[in-house]
């Protein structure tokens, strides 16, 4: 087994950023209301909100586990398991896996708890919960699978090779019949079966004097259509890469943290210094700058048709046109930054702050 460091650059000294300059009065030109709201708890770990069908499914760090109703906010189940959280949640509509802070995975069906199992290390990626199986990720990079009707583990990887990784959550998501796994700066394709590889897609090289500067990984939130996958590296690139003929269809250098969201026309991401940028899909040229947010600390995009929502570190959500990042209006929350990427769950945005506040918003 490769020994690798998890190397956390939150926090790291330097020099203070610029103050970012007053916002404009919100615009009015997208009518959106408020549908309901919820609260699960304190989030200050990275949460994906989980959509299945209708369905979505949230966490709070003190061990409450919820599923709602997208279009009502109606809480179908919830379930404390009497631990804290540090990853979570992964579910198919039949279970939910999450995974505590003492590296325990813990699996439920319809909220109740019907195994766990001892990890080799902390995970910070959500579990993925996919054809009759759990995968997790850990911060090393080993790849999990167990059974996820009775909690057997079924096979383990160490797929590392990088002596530094991001101490945050991983690329994981199937495809077909595929596993796919970001691994330093490739997208690794597993038999999810057996862990056996069946293919890799270098997607950004690692350069550098030292360890630190060589640090490369890949940002969870991609954009899928088909088998395109667009993706970041971490503070080197955006691109997108054909799974089906493993390789890179576009590379542009990009400096920032976050994930994307797209379409077949655009990409859309954050970069560091807040500028929002669009990049045409089918050959990574650049559409569209927007920097009116720039040092707002701004999260993934999410696409909403023709609209664009962005959230920024002050608990707002931005909602822009995607042809030219014009603005269209505001969101206003209850004032603590998200703590989970935006989902879209039919006409639905639905979004959780670190305070464990559950809005959902439509178009009128």
């Amino acid at each position: 087994m490769v020994g690798v460091m998890a190397f956390v650059l939150a926090g790291c000294a330097g020099p203070s950023k610029p103050k970012p300059a007053e916002l404009a009065p919100a615009a009015s030109l997208l009518a959106v209301k408020k549908v309901w709201s919820a609260s699960i708890g304190e989030v200050g770990f990275p949460l994906e909100v989980k959509l299945v069908g209708s369905d979505i499914y949230v966490a709070s760090s003190s061990g409450s586990i919820s599923s709602l109703d997208s279009d009502t906010g109606v809480v179908q189940w919830t379930s404390e398991i009497g631990k804290k959280i540090s990853a979570g949640v992964g579910a198919d509509g039949e279970k939910t896996a999450v995974v505590t802070t003492d590296g325990e995975l813990v699996v439920l069906q319809k909220g109740k708890r019907i195994w766990q199992q001892k990890l080799t290390s902390v995970a910070v990626t959500p579990p993925l919960v996919a054809g009759g199986r759990v995968f997790v990720i850990t911060p090393d990079r080993t790849l999990i699978a167990f059974d996820s009707e009775t909690g057997k583990r079924l096979w383990q990887q160490q797929r590392g090779s990088d002596s530094l990784v991001l101490d945050r959550a991983a690329v994981l998501f199937p495809v077909g019949d595929t596993l796919v796994a970001g691994i330093g700066g490739r997208l690794v394709g597993l038999n999810p079966l057996t862990g056996t590889q069946r293919w890799e897609i270098p997607v950004s090289v690692s350069r550098g004097a030292n360890e630190v500067d060589r640090l490369v990984d890949l940002m969870p939130g991609v954009s899928r259509l088909g088998s395109d996958v667009c993706l970041r590296a971490y503070q080197n690139a955006v691109a997108c890469v054909s799974l089906a003929n493993q390789k890179v269809i576009w590379s542009r250098a990009a400096n920032g943290f976050t994930g994307v969201s797209g379409d077949d026309k655009l990409v859309f991401g954050t970069e560091a210094d807040g500028r929002l940028v669009a990049w045409r899909r089918a050959d990574g040229e650049v559409a569209w700058q927007l920097a009116t947010l720039k040092w707002r600390d701004l999260g993934t995009p999410l696409l909403l048709g023709e609209t664009l929502a962005v959230p920024d570190s002050a608990g707002l959500v931005h909602l822009l046109s995607k042809t030219d990042g014009s603005s269209l209006g505001r969101l206003v929350l209850d004032g603590s930054p998200l703590g989970a990427s935006p989902v879209l769950a039919g006409k639905t945005l639905v979004v959780v702050t670190q305070k464990g506040g559950i809005f959902a918003f439509r178009p009128e």
